[in-house]
């Protein structure tokens, strides 16, 4: 019984120092931490872990508008180039009977 003991001991502090060296452990402590200092608990602890495991996951409505917003804007953004480039063939022609003076 007591090799038994040792064994299961050993894969424990084993199991213990791959957590430690992954960061688990300090991740883990920190989440509690910032539990037991939230001045108003959550109604669900298991929640506030989830949340804070996920690292704060944007909302899935935050997505689907930060990619309409990026979609306009590279609409836009590309609208302006060909305008850029517009732009720069008109100056060319302006520039070109000037030189010839």
């Amino acid at each position: 019984m007591s090799a038994t003991y040792k064994t299961s001991e050993s894969k424990r502090e084993e199991f213990r120092k791959y957590l430690e060296k992954e960061g688990v452990l300090d991740n883990l402590t920190k989440i509690l931490v910032c539990l037991y200092e939230e001045p108003e608990k959550p109604i669900n602890a298991l929640d506030f872990v989830k949340h804070h495991l996920s690292g704060g996951a944007v909302e899935s409505s935050d997505v689907e508008t930060l990619r309409l917003e990026l979609q306009e804007l590279m609409t836009k953004h590309e609208a302006i180039l060909a305008e850029n480039e517009a732009l720069k063939e008109k100056l060319k022609e302006y520039e070109a009977p000037a030189e010839e003076k």
